[in-house]
């Protein structure tokens, strides 16, 4: 008995005591608590109070001061995507908070993870059309999987505790956290920080039903020709070797979306490619000649399905997704299997027959044949003088051997990019998917470098996506973030031209860009570079690059008027895919 009042008298003296704190040191000590080590922000009169207390953290927490907050989200996006942790961002009011909201967008419709704070004015000052106010909240609502407004310091542990579990949990988002200047100065009774494990109202997880997984099953055992789909969702939910097992126990060909890219290995045997629009020839057409098609992870994006009239019509559907919002929102499924992959995955292989594709699978063989006739062997291996993207990128693949973190902008660059780059190893590809987001490639390598520092990033960029955030050289200069970039320059918004060229009868509006030297200004960051345009230089001065010990730039002029094919235009089906 007298142990026992003993043991109880022990836990009441171990109990944390309160102590007087400010908001934003609250804000600090949660960040710790959530094991949070980088932040990328740009201080402000708003959120002063924050930046003054990180001055006695900074051996902590380390803060990467970048150019623009596009650059600090967009690097906290490529941080959440190489580290698999949360991203987190600071910013301050008024045009600090709107500068993020591009990459809230982006994050959202990529499920990205990343938690931003915001500094804000005076709570007595809201509505008054104060210096720098701007009604955040209303603003980035459509664009964040939750967002909340603290005036009051006694508010923020449980806010940010809310805040990161909601970002990283379930289907992943960015969420923001705007934090008025008087609740960042208050002083309060701060009794620790509890992590949040439930919210009442939210449930990340759908309930998982069995009879759901059956029914697939049995669908799959009785396919003859069943190929799979696999999207970011398979990374996110780190399904990878689940995924794995799946399609090799019943051969199933699998083909991946832009943003499932490195889920699976290159190499691997069932894998026959990209889908979508500038996807390979062979997943394409096959997506509606497959009696059984299976989407694990992704959403049916519209560059994934082209005519949603002519898609897949032939094939009972089954959709793995741990968005329920996801599941009949473009295709109509004929078995829905809710919940997160890593979970479902193996329930589903466990009631599978083992089985041989082999005639099947060899059917996209034979497609992928015609396409490197077609398209793939000109690409990379021209016979024309000027370089080529694709051979740029298969002398990339020779040199890092799969191995390295590949970020891109978005264009031509990216498709080409996307389609012949080798990826071993999960989480090695960061690209913007779903906005296409001009501009993201520069601090998106920034952050996956700080997210990986023991892999090579390689950033690959078009001359126009490079001038929209090229400030953030100032943050390789100043922080050292060894980051491989090379510019591929065709002289012109590619994309754009290419659609100009194809269906306004080469009427080029506005696409051819002028650019400035960029190896000159790489150097005026002290960040040493090269240009090259000769085929004869491009294996060596690529060996320069990634032997190079810090930032390096290489510009890479290519053919101004080379196009990305395959292509599905629009209002085609992703059957008629042209090769030309």
């Amino acid at each position: 008995m007298n142990n026992t009042i003993s043991q109880v008298e022990n836990t009441e003296l171990e109990q944390p005591k309160s102590v007087e704190i400010s908001g934003s040191k609250a804000v600090l000590e949660a960040l710790l608590h959530e094991n949070v080590d980088t932040v990328f922000g740009y201080p402000g009169g708003a959120i002063m109070p924050i930046y003054d207390a990180l001055y006695d953290y900074s051996e902590k927490l380390k803060h990467i001061l970048v150019r623009h907050e596009q650059g600090a989200i967009h690097a906290a996006q490529g941080f959440a995507r190489t580290s698999g942790k949360t991203g987190v961002v600071f910013a301050t009011s008024g045009p600090g908070a709107t500068n993020l909201v591009t990459g809230l967008a982006d994050a959202m419709i990529d499920s990205n993870p990343i938690v931003c704070i915001t500094g804000q004015v005076f709570a007595s000052l809201l509505g008054t059309d104060a210096f720098q106010e701007t009604d955040v909240i209303n603003i980035t609502t459509p664009v964040t999987k939750w967002n909340y407004q603290v005036t009051d310091a006694t508010e923020i542990p449980e806010a940010i505790a809310k805040a990161f579990h909601i970002a990283s949990t379930g289907r992943p988002g960015p969420v923001l956290i705007d934090i008025t200047k008087n609740a960042q100065m208050q002083l309060f009774e701060y009794s620790g920080y509890k992590e949040c494990n439930h919210i009442r109202s939210y449930r990340p997880e759908p309930e998982i039903r069995r009879e759901y997984i059956e029914k697939a099953a049995e669908l799959i055992n009785q396919a003859k020709k069943p190929f799979v789909l696999f999207g970011q969702g398979v990374i996110l939910g780190k399904a990878e070797e689940e995924l794995k097992a799946f399609i090799e126990k019943v051969n199933i060909p699998a083909a991946a979306t832009v943003m499932g890219l490195s889920a699976l290995p290159t190499h691997h045997k069932l894998h026959v490619g990209m889908l979508g629009m500038h996807g390979n020839y062979a997943p394409n057409v096959m997506t509606n000649e497959c009696d059984v098609l299976i989407a694990v992870g992704m959403r049916f994006d519209d560059r994934v399905t082209g005519r949603l009239d002519k898609y897949a019509k032939q094939a009972k559907i089954i959709h793995l997704d741990i968005d329920p919002a996801e599941i009949d929102k473009n295709v109509k499924t004929t078995v829905p299997v809710w919940g997160n992959c890593k979970k479902t995955l193996p329930m589903l292989t466990a009631l599978l027959n083992e089985n041989n594709h082999s005639e099947w699978l060899g059917k996209f063989r034979e497609l992928e044949k015609e396409e490197i006739k077609e398209v793939i062997q000109e690409e990379l291996n021209p016979t024309t003088e000027i370089l080529t993207m694709g051979e740029v990128i298969k002398v990339l693949n020779d040199l890092t051997n799969g191995e390295a973190i590949i970020a891109t902008d978005v264009g031509q660059h990216q498709m080409v990019t996307c389609r012949y780059a080798k990826f071993n190893n999960s989480k090695s590809s960061v690209t913007s998917g779903g906005l296409g987001t001009m501009g993201f490639g520069l601090p998106a390598a920034i952050g996956a470098w700080y997210g990986a520092p023991e892999k090579t990033v390689v950033a690959i960029i078009g001359d126009g996506g490079f001038q929209m955030t090229l400030q953030e050289l100032g943050t390789i200069m100043q922080f050292g973030a060894k980051v491989k970039i090379m510019i591929l320059n065709n002289e012109f918004l590619g994309m754009v031209r290419q659609w100009q060229q194809l269906f306004n009868e080469r009427r080029y509006s506005f696409v051819n860009i002028t650019s400035p030297d960029f190896v000159a200004v790489a150097k005026a960051y002290y960040i040493d570079g090269q240009r090259i345009s000769e085929r004869e230089n491009l294996k060596s001065a690529l060996e320069t690059m990634l032997n190079y010990d810090g930032a390096y730039l290489l510009e890479v002029m290519v053919g101004k008027e080379n196009n990305v094919f395959p292509m599905v235009t629009q209002g085609s089906s992703v059957s008629e895919i042209r090769l030309k």
